[in-house]
């Protein structure tokens, strides 16, 4: 594949991302007019830093064009596509309250429908898939390894933490979630969350 060709799709990737934030501005402005505030706003740079880091890293690593696609980038774009569906789905099921900063409406329940009756994070589970798997689809191993590893610890050790810490003191997200697991619905809810 030519370098165009890799960098067309990143285009369009960058593209459906700048009217996500769109979205989330609209939401954004609809969940403070319901009373809401915004939490984690000290972190909420290092998630976009590591968002154009990974556009940059993949422009840059398929600057000299990308090898034709093999049995492995196959993979990886079925997987990114799968993704995509999971991504609207959940997209779809939080409505109004989707949003890329986290946003807290006091007093309003967590979303318990479509895959947050399985999970409390199906969202972040597909960012992860993806910023592991669009690479990889342009065999740019470095940015899929280097930009996974930099996202799963702000997700794990930053964001997630804040999210629900605030969750849980604006509504009964801790027992409305139950026992669901942050990401895999068949493993057992981590003991010390």
């Amino acid at each position: 594949m030519e370098a165009s060709w890799a960098w067309f799709w990143v285009g369009v990737l960058l593209l459906l991302r700048i009217i996500e934030l769109i979205i989330a501005r609209f939401n954004t402005r609809w969940a403070i007019a319901q009373g809401g505030y915004e939490v984690g706003k000290g972190h909420y740079p290092l998630v976009v830093g590591v968002h154009l880091l990974f556009f940059f890293s993949l422009l840059w690593e398929t600057r000299g064009g990308s090898p034709p696609l093999m049995k492995g980038g196959i993979v990886a774009l079925l997987v990114f596509l799968l993704a995509q569906g999971c991504r609207l789905w959940s997209l779809s099921s939080l409505g109004r309250y989707w949003n890329t900063r986290i946003v807290v409406i006091p007093g309003h329940q967590p979303v318990l429908r479509g895959p947050y009756r399985y999970l409390r994070h199906p969202n972040y589970l597909v960012v992860m898939v993806e910023l592991l798997c669009f690479p990889l689809i342009f065999n740019a191993w470095w940015t899929a390894v280097g930009i996974s590893l930099l996202n799963g610890w702000i997700l794990l050790f930053v964001r997630i933490p804040v999210e629900e810490s605030a969750l849980t003191e604006a509504s009964h997200y801790k027992e409305m979630m139950g026992r669901r697991h942050r990401f895999f619905p068949w493993l057992i809810k981590e003991s010390n969350q």
